[in-house]
């Protein structure tokens, strides 16, 4: 057996096998079921799966998605992504630059590419710049960009205007939403679904549905959450976006204990985001990173009790380091882990696993955080009544929940 010294995908590929129980010859057999008759035979397929669960070989496009299919993920939640820049490039522009130039009555090209380049650093900036400081630079640049509107522009132009204003209300309305400023959010993404419409973007129209989506589940609006998931699919294409919205709906079957749909809703996510290419930018709030998948898969799992798999996605995103790229999906994965330590019945892991998620980072979303650390809550009054560490964690719980009701 390989050591720790392995890279982390083969490392990988033998838990996700230990996990279910498997031989590799049972895990050799389930991969040939989602092949087709031109793979290689079982004994060639066997050598095969040696050396990549040894880190000797990595495996091929092909296997590896065969592989990823066989352990019900996505490629690139197992597998390394091919290299991209880790950061935008600057605009070459100080803001102030930016701003004359809008003041112009003509908009030229050099303009509008820093305002695109602008709006994707600000939405790159979602997961760890505080939610106030973005808000404020959220509006401030929506401002500007709606005002361009009013100046002389060709129709190409005018087009990117409506567009770039459409992703700056989308970003917007989520930073309000994550403080709780619900009725505002609701209006914001309105006007982003009217901006999208006008600038003819399937994109920007999916994510507003995919906004109203996530608004309904942490609301718990579960029968909402599924008709804005298919709302957005009707017009989302072929875009990202749809994986998102199939994992909006994936939770909200699991909330409604309807197991199938869940899986229907799984495949549909998994499908969207395998016919994607590598994202160029990982980082943007509105790029679906195909890692992400282990994250929905995760959530339903718990919800739907199936501990082993939940507590496995959950160590996964743990591990991964993304607590600066993600800490809001660490922050659930933690919960994840405690709330399979309360079923267990250790009482002091889930509670400082919930604890953690509740204190990590000053960038939260205080909804998402809410729903997820209030199913931690239910299963510590239900197993642990009396117990004090339970109730200073109910407490905290309590008042994160108001915190996040404020404006709503």
């Amino acid at each position: 057996m390989a050591g720790d010294s392995a890279p982390a995908w083969a490392q990988r590929i033998r838990r996700e096998r230990h996990l279910r129980g498997w031989s590799q010859a049972d895990a050799v057999r389930a991969l040939l079921a989602h092949g087709d008759a031109s793979l290689p035979g079982r004994e060639h397929v066997l050598r095969r799966w040696k050396s990549w669960e040894a880190g000797d070989a990595l495996p091929s496009g092909r296997y590896q998605a065969l592989i990823a299919k066989t352990f019900g993920t996505t490629r690139y939640a197992i597998f390394p992504g091919p290299s991209r820049p880790a950061e935008i490039a600057g605009t070459g522009m100080d803001t102030l630059e930016i701003v004359t130039r809008l003041q112009r009555s003509d908009v030229d090209a050099a303009t509008l590419e820093a305002l695109r380049i602008t709006v994707d650093r600000l939405c790159c900036e979602y997961s760890y710049l505080p939610a106030d400081q973005l808000l404020s630079e959220g509006r401030e640049w929506l401002t500007r960009v709606a005002d361009l509107r009013q100046r002389r522009l060709t129709l190409a132009q005018h087009q990117e205007v409506l567009a770039l204003a459409g992703w700056l209300a989308l970003l917007v309305g989520c930073v309000e939403y994550d403080l709780g400023q619900a009725r505002v959010a609701e209006a914001t993404r309105r006007a982003a679904l009217g901006l999208g419409a006008e600038a003819g973007s399937a994109e920007i129209q999916g994510w507003a549905h995919e906004m109203r989506a996530w608004f309904a589940l942490t609301s718990g609006d579960y029968r909402g959450v599924i008709e804005a998931a298919r709302a957005g699919r009707a017009v989302a294409g072929e875009f990202g976006v749809a994986a998102q919205l199939a994992a909006q709906e994936a939770k909200a079957w699991a909330r409604m204990g309807d197991r199938r749909q869940v899986e229907v809703a799984l495949d549909r996510g998994r499908d969207a985001l395998d016919a994607q290419p590598y994202p160029d930018n990982v980082a943007h709030h509105f790029v679906v990173d195909p890692a992400k998948f282990d994250f929905y898969a995760m959530d339903v799992y718990r919800i739907v009790g199936v501990d082993s798999v939940a507590r496995s996605l959950a160590q996964e995103i743990v591990a991964s380091g993304a607590a600066h790229r993600a800490p809001m999906r660490v922050a659930e994965a933690r919960i994840t882990l405690g709330v399979v330590a309360a079923r267990s019945g250790e009482l002091e892991q889930a509670v400082d696993e919930g604890s953690r998620a509740i204190s990590a980072g000053h960038r939260r979303s205080l909804p998402s955080l809410h729903l997820a650390a209030d199913e931690l809550a239910a299963e510590l009054r239900a197993r642990f009544p009396e117990e004090g560490p339970a109730g200073d964690y109910l407490e905290r719980v309590r008042d994160l929940g108001a915190a996040g009701s404020i404006g709503s």
